[in-house]
């Protein structure tokens, strides 16, 4: 009888934690961080920007010395994009590992995680002034039609609602450059923390609460002060968004709480979506139960792994 040999498991080299907003990310992250002596980077789309640290949720406290990348490396009302993230994730994962320190990436963003995990092919696209003319007289049913007929494979329904990020969108989709930078062999083992959708819901409106009491507020207004438009806070969605109409004296505080709070359980309910597509794209997610102990459910699938992710301590080093 012939015998069955088993398909040698990879070895890791990249710890994942997701999971939608307010779920716990960054606490399990820094957990496992300092059981594997490793180094976070951050997979927000909106903590890469300096100064708005309680509208994104940067809780750096919670780090705990524990070093981290891709937070605080751009300038509020910059655009930052998919490439610079994708390139930025590449220099601090070959940094990490040249160290032999253990990268762990964390993080909600969707399409943040997608690219890192199957190695988007992207490049660097400049600006179009020529086609930014030719789109500005049409309409945003006839951008979003033109987006779809450019790019069938949409894979991001935000692009549809916002004109500057229509228009963005185009202008990467019909851009005819080179191919993308090689990108490395990842074998990741990815844990996801999921919640029981009522409870997650209470744990979005509780977070809301602190951080308005926290003083997300004034944080609008020091960073609309300092010269960030009202058009580039309403580009950064959600927090930004609403804080800034309020600002603007177009909701009252209790209106822009509630439209809000709603605002943000939509997005967490697409952020799951997300992840419901990565898998289905053939991505393993490993899920733990954020009511339980998700602490001991991703140890235990790290003891899976055995000494395969024991590492020799290394110094800590300072936060970057």
């Amino acid at each position: 009888m012939t015998r069955k040999t088993e398909t040698p498991k990879r070895i890791p080299n990249l710890l994942v934690i997701l999971g939608a907003t307010a779920s716990g990310k960054t606490r399990l992250g820094v957990q496992l961080a300092q059981r594997l002596e490793g180094e976070i980077i951050s997979a927000d789309s909106r903590q890469v920007y300096c100064g708005m640290d309680i509208g994104t949720g940067k809780d750096l406290h919670e780090y705990q010395g524990i070093p981290y990348h891709l937070i605080d490396v751009a300038p509020a009302g910059h655009e930052f994009n998919l490439f610079q993230f994708q390139r930025l994730f590449l220099a601090a994962f070959t940094d990490i590992c040249s160290r032999g320190a253990f990268p762990v990436l964390v993080g909600g963003s969707g399409m943040y995680l997608d690219c890192v995990l199957r190695g988007y092919r992207l490049t660097e696209v400049p600006q179009d002034p020529a086609l930014r003319e030719e789109l500005a007289p049409l309409s945003m049913d006839e951008l979003a039609s033109r987006l779809t007929r450019s790019n069938p494979r949409l894979h991001n329904s935000t692009d549809l609602t916002e004109r500057a990020r229509l228009v963005r969108a185009i202008e990467i989709a019909e851009y005819r450059g080179g191919a993308g930078d090689d990108w490395p062999e990842l074998a990741p083992l990815i844990i996801g923390i999921r919640w029981e959708r009522a409870q997650l819901r209470e744990r979005i409106t509780k977070r809301l609460k602190e951080r308005m009491e926290q003083g997300m507020v004034e944080e609008v207004e020091r960073l609309h002060a300092m010269g960030t438009s009202w058009e580039q806070l309403e580009f950064y969605g959600l927090e930004y968004r609403y804080l800034a109409r309020h600002l603007k004296g177009e909701l009252s505080r209790n209106d822009m709480f509630q439209k809000l709070n709603s605002a943000i359980h939509d997005f967490a309910k697409k952020q799951e979506n997300w992840f419901r597509k990565m898998q289905s794209n053939g991505i393993a997610i490993n899920w733990v139960e954020g009511a339980g102990d998700p602490l001991a459910e991703a140890l235990q699938l790290l003891g899976m792994q055995g000494e395969n992710l024991s590492h020799a301590k290394t110094p800590r080093r300072k936060e970057r």
